[in-house]
């Protein structure tokens, strides 16, 4: 039937076009007289078809029912009909959308965006501290108000990091920035020492040492990670000269100068002197990677050596400590406190070695969630360690399992040890504002005794001269110039992370005991180790940042890249640069 119809249709008009280009309307190219009716319905090629203002006005309606009426009496389709009528909505629609868009892009133009930047950045940090405090006080309540022991620990959590932001923020051109541990230190001086806020931020005396004591487990854990057993072979002579040299000597001196000045025993004396004597890697590795960047001497391995060797240096410093320590709280005696020293190294060893092999086939490769397990498992045997020797009465076998126990297990481990260092360091950002801040809070400025302080940096500086001269003797038959070995010397100058980690430790054993007399010597032994912390490790930053591009040669641009790669690859702060060996074979 529609067929008939369409062919009747084709031969009344004579030359149809039922269709224009654009499938839009329907037109006729038949005689003139017979598109009289249909001349008010139509347009030509060039008008725009569906404007309906310019063409017909404000009567959309009234369009599409002539439209219809014209095609009715043509064609007779109702498929033509409704698709002829399409078009014209869908332009209706796409017009008012559009002005839609239009207005709410001035709408959004004119309404100002969420903050960004650094004010994005203050907002959320505010934001976090409240809602920390906040969750603190929900739980615990009194403890979270003013007075309290919890409100003293947020508080100088906070305090501590907002410190070492604002120190962190003082930078000069060409010069490493200043470590934030000075300003988590200065800010529990601060709480400790203004009146006012000394009453309302106190901190129970078994919570600070506990604390300290999880940092301790901590960064002894990142040391024993973080050495690498290549770096001894690759390195040579020289890295064991430079680590154990400056270390032992310095040790010795300022335990010489601390017994006749200090008035310190003997046994206390070569506590101070390993406190002293061991060098700060939080102040040395990030200095020592812009001068690498940089490319000031890496041809001879400069950098590298120096951040190699600073790992030994800590664990011989933390290793002659634990020792002392034990044979100053034994009680018997003088023999039996050096065997139990003796029995405190070997069985911590000892013990450390079966913890290792045992973390190195627990949790097993095959398992879910393994870095979390390992870093879990390491982390808590770490503090166990620590915790437990001192139940035992074995002080000082604590650290040095823990070391042992993190080296085996890294060594076992291999490239994957890689994340749960990373985990590892997480943990020490969030236990390194607390340890500064409480070792700086420990310490009461109206009560310190003059002469404790004028004997103590005279003490530090004897000790800090002997380490330099002795530095540049290790260093002489090194294959390094004058300016390179004068380099050297000065970057082994600043202490902050060991004396902070340790400088309490005997402090904390001395009042569990109750003895008054050990408390004066371990609050002696602290004061210094705070005194050290403050003014070697800005001087140290400032002088390794000035002398490194002044006394140590730059590598040429080709190998730059190559260089600048290298430092910054995960694990290149202990792994020795391959022709730093070159050098060495002059010894």
């Amino acid at each position: 039937m529609q067929c008939a119809m369409m062919k009747a249709f084709r031969h009344k008009t004579q030359g149809v076009n039922m269709w224009d280009s654009s499938m839009s309307l329907v037109t006729f190219e038949g005689p003139k007289q017979k598109l009289g009716e249909v001349k008010k319905g139509t347009m030509d090629s060039n008008a725009k078809p569906w404007d309906q203002k310019e063409e017909y006005g404000d009567e959309p309606k009234h369009i599409a029912e002539k439209h219809v009426e014209i095609i009715e009496k043509r064609s007779g389709t109702p498929k033509m009909v409704e698709e002829s009528c399409v078009p014209n909505r869908n332009n209706q629609s796409t017009q008012t959308s559009s002005g839609h868009s239009k207005g709410c892009s001035k709408l959004h133009q004119s309404c100002p965006g969420p903050p960004r930047g650094l004010l994005a950045s203050i907002i959320t940090k505010v934001t976090m501290a409240a809602v920390l405090f906040g969750v603190v006080w929900s739980i615990t309540e009194k403890e979270c108000l003013p007075g309290g022991n919890l409100f003293g620990i947020v508080v100088l959590f906070i305090c501590a990091i907002c410190g070492g932001k604002l120190v962190g923020l003082i930078q000069f051109p060409t010069l490493p920035p200043f470590p934030p541990l000075l300003g988590m230190l200065l800010a529990g001086l601060l709480l400790r020492n203004v009146p006012v806020v000394t009453e309302a931020v106190h901190i129970d005396v078994r919570w600070s040492a506990a604390m300290r004591n999880i940092a301790l487990a901590i960064i002894l854990t990142r040391a024993g990670l973080g050495l690498n057993a290549s770096a001894l072979k690759k390195l040579k002579a020289v890295c064991l000269r430079v680590a154990v040299g400056p270390c032992s000597i310095e040790a010795c001196t300022v335990a010489l100068i601390s017994h006749f000045l200090m008035d310190l025993p003997w046994i206390w004396s070569f506590i101070l002197g390993f406190v002293l004597s061991a060098v700060s890697p939080a102040v040395v590795v990030p200095s020592m990677l812009l001068l690498q960047k940089d490319g000031y001497g890496v041809e001879k391995g400069i950098p590298t050596l120096l951040m190699a060797a600073g790992s030994f240096d800590d664990v011989l410093a933390i290793t002659g400590f634990a020792t002392c320590l034990g044979m100053a709280f034994a009680t018997g005696s003088t023999w039996f406190n050096l065997g139990k020293g003796i029995l405190e190294v070997v069985g911590g060893m000892a013990a450390g070695v079966v913890l290792g092999i045992f973390v190195r086939f627990f949790p097993s490769k095959d398992q879910e969630n393994l870095v979390m397990k390992r870093s879990g498992l390491l982390l808590g045997l770490s503090v166990f360690a620590v915790f437990g020797s001192r139940v035992a009465g074995f002080s000082g076998a604590g650290g040095l399992c823990t070391l042992v126990m993190a080296f085996l297990a890294g060594l076992a481990w291999g490239g994957s040890k890689a994340p749960v260092a990373a985990v590892v360091g997480v943990s020490w950002d969030i236990f390194q504002p607390l340890l500064f801040g409480l070792i700086g809070a420990e310490i009461t400025i109206s009560t310190l005794d003059p002469s404790t302080v004028g004997l103590g940096m005279a003490a530090l500086s004897i000790g800090l001269v002997v380490r330099v001269l002795f530095t540049f003797v290790m260093v002489l038959f090194a294959g390094f110039n004058m300016k390179e070995k004068m380099f050297i010397t000065l970057a082994w100058l600043p202490k902050a992370t060991v004396q902070a980690a340790i400088g309490s430790t005997a402090l904390d054993m001395a009042r569990t005991i109750g003895d008054p007399v050990l408390e004066k010597y371990g609050m002696n032994v602290l004061t210094v180790a705070v005194l050290a912390i403050l003014v070697t490790a800005p001087i140290g930053a400032l002088g390794i940042g000035l002398a490194g591009p002044r006394l140590l040669q730059k590598r040429k641009e080709a190998d730059l890249e190559n260089s600048q790669a290298e430092a910054g690859r995960p694990g290149v702060v202990l792994e020795p640069a391959r022709h730093c060996v070159r050098p060495l074979h002059d010894t």
